[in-house]
């Protein structure tokens, strides 16, 4: 196939032959058509001769002054050429990209213009919501976002439109969009204007576009999915904020198709609709009645699909209501969900303006805003949470660990659902994260996008200078406090010791320290008892509380004993000593060292001061060793005297 050079202010590339020029400074109301191949040179603000409605990507090439971002999207590549003050977009069917770099890469410049810098694309904070309310009234459709003029020339009451449908994104649209700009939706949006939005993607495998979806369902839902967070990108870009309603656009597929061209569809769809919802916007989809409309109809209930919100089905009987049609059942999508387009593509004039259009039907609201002021507070296993609720309007809440919010409300655990502003989480486990999403539902039923907060785990570790101690004496207990996510310290936060009796269940907080730089913290304690000890960080606005794990420090009475170093045969001696602290009553053992063990030789109890005495009577020569000893109770461990000596002559 031969070549032809296109040359557009001191810029060249080749393109095919066979490929038509439409300059468009001489034919200025020429439609920029991408469902065929041409060049396109220029840029008309002119009322585009577009027809209402396209679906299909071509290849082709479109060269016009550089005034705007390079920004490639699916099915289209641009580049900023600066020194040629051009930007190049080469659009293309799916699967085309490389044969339309390689057109792109046959680009030079010739002619050095005025060197212009690519513009850099405005911040844009997306504020406004799609269709957010327009009940019973009517809205047109046309393959390219209208100029300005016809805006303004069809603004209600000159027609009788009060919402314009638009092409944002998808790799079959077939019109390019030279008015579709941030600027140009807040113009309309402040003049009064709605908004449909519509991505015309992957479209059924029973049809012969060049864009399909899978005929296995689980990767029809993961394209669904892929061409809605696309479809959510292209509308941030134009200022749609949550709670706009985005349309699939899927073309009519013939009668007698498969259960599997139908599998596919509803995967698809169920994909589309749960990033939608995932992400705060409304899922659409546009239909024909008598195909996807019964498809979807017939699945309504059915739990293995995820149905989308909005429903627009396509039904040229110029019946201009939303709910009197045979395929769609009036008893589904009932609450302000449904566009019936009723009439097919034909010229209307208002204001001195024609265009090409497709007329609809609408009744639709959009979902409540979302709560304010979503936040929690950290405690160790719990978390106090709250929120401002629109009047009139319930919260749900629920909760995943980690650190990914559910995405959905009926995803994830339950935390609240109810009207009021606060809640507190319990039975949140130690050192774990957790993140939490709030949702607003009406009195419709209708559900707002979520909001989200996130408390992140944290950790504490114990150590202790030693696992026992005698009566009087001190213990250091030691912790370093992290976070779970990153492992950092806790730098400069309190830390709490907490202590029970080891024979009790009740903790009470002993002491409290000031991390360092570090996230260590330590300190010193007295035990009278034995005790278990557990460091603990109580949570902040940002993280959950935890507890270290325990340890045990035993405590050892103090026990003396006294014997005399040497007797006489047949002479009685005292054994005598005390315990401290005193245990009045129990028993205290004697025992006398036989080669390698320590049999006792009597007991006795202790008295009221936690005194005791024995009498011995050595019956031969030499020299023996005695020691005392008392056995641990619920609140000390076993304690063993020093060993006496006597010796016996």
């Amino acid at each position: 196939m031969s070549d032809q050079v296109i040359s557009y202010h001191g810029y060249e590339v080749t393109v095919p032959a066979d490929w038509p020029v439409v300059d468009l400074s001489t034919d200025p109301t020429a439609c920029v058509r991408l469902d065929r191949p041409a060049v396109y040179l220029g840029r008309s603000t002119a009322q585009s001769d577009c027809p209402a409605h396209l679906a299909g990507r071509s290849q082709g090439l479109i060269l016009e002054p550089l005034t705007k971002t390079a920004r490639s999207t699916d099915g289209e590549l641009q580049r900023a050429v600066q020194d040629a003050g051009v930007l190049a977009t080469a659009y293309y069917a799916p699967g085309g990209a490389a044969a339309a770099r390689d057109v792109l890469d046959t680009g030079r410049v010739t002619a050095k213009a005025t060197r212009l810098a690519q513009p850099r694309a405005a911040a844009v904070t997306p504020s406004i919501v799609a269709t957010g309310n327009l009940q019973g009234g009517f809205a047109f459709d046309t393959c390219t976002a209208p100029s300005q003029a016809a805006m303004d020339g069809w603004l209600y009451p000159n027609s009788g439109y009060k919402a314009v449908g638009i092409y944002i994104s998808g790799g079959l649209r077939a019109c390019n969009q030279p008015n579709l700009t941030p600027a140009w939706v807040a113009a309309n949006a402040a003049k009064g204007w709605q908004f449909l939005l519509i991505d015309v993607g992957m479209q059924a495998p029973c049809t012969n576009f060049s864009s399909r979806m899978s005929t296995d369902p689980a990767t029809a839902r993961a394209q669904g999915r892929t061409a809605a967070a696309n479809a959510v990108a292209s509308a941030q870009a134009l200022g749609f904020a949550q709670r706009s309603a985005i349309y699939s656009d899927l073309e009519n597929y013939a009668a007698g198709w498969t259960a599997a061209c139908k599998a596919s569809v509803l995967s698809y769809v169920s994909g589309w609709t749960t990033e939608l919802n995932t992400r705060g916007y409304v899922s659409g989809v546009y239909v024909g009645a008598a195909s996807g409309g019964v498809d979807l109809s017939a699945e309504y209930y059915n739990p293995a699909y995820t149905r989308p919100d909005n429903l627009w089905f396509a039904r040229w009987n110029n019946v201009t209501n939303t709910t009197d049609d045979k395929y769609i059942p009036a008893s589904l999508w009932t609450n302000r969900q449904r566009v019936h387009q009723y009439d097919g593509p034909h010229d209307e004039t208002h204001g001195g303006v024609k265009i090409s259009v497709d007329s609809n039907a609408v009744n639709l609201t959009a979902p409540p805003a979302p709560v304010t002021g979503f936040d929690a507070t950290g405690a160790y296993s719990t978390a106090s949470l709250k929120w401002t609720v629109p009047a009139g309007h319930q919260v749900i809440v629920r909760r995943n660990t980690g650190t990914t919010p559910p995405p959905l409300p009926n995803v994830g655990t339950a935390v609240y659902t109810g009207t009021a502003s606060s809640t507190t989480a319990t039975g949140l486990a130690n050192a774990t994260s957790y993140a939490f999403r709030a949702w607003v539902k009406d009195s419709t039923g209708k559900i707002g996008p979520g909001v989200d907060t996130v408390l992140i785990g944290t950790g504490a570790t114990v150590a202790a200078s030693a696992p026992a101690i005698n009566y009087g004496g001190s213990v250091s207990l030691y912790t370093r406090a992290t976070r779970k996510d990153t492992g950092a310290s806790l730098v400069g936060v309190p830390l709490s010791l907490y202590a029970r009796a080891k024979n009790s269940s009740t903790w009470r907080e002993v002491a409290r320290v000031t991390s360092d730089g570090t996230g260590q913290a330590s300190s010193v304690q007295k035990p009278t008892v034995s005790t278990v000890y557990a460091w603990g960080y109580n949570g902040s606005p940002d993280l959950l509380g935890s507890r270290s794990g325990n340890a045990t420090i035993e405590v050892k009475p103090t026990i003396t004993i006294n014997l005399a170093a040497s007797i006489k045969l047949g002479t009685t001696t005292p054994v005598y000593g005390y315990l401290r602290p005193q245990h009045p009553g129990t028993t205290a053992y004697l025992q006398r060292l036989t080669g390698t063990s320590w049999p006792t030789v009597t007991t006795t109890k202790l008295n009221t001061t936690g005194n005791y005495g024995f009498n011995i009577k050595p019956t031969a020569r030499g020299t023996s060793y005695y020691r005392v000893v008392w056995l641990a109770d619920a609140d000390h461990a076993t304690t063993v005297s020093a060993t006496k000596a006597v010796t016996v002559s």
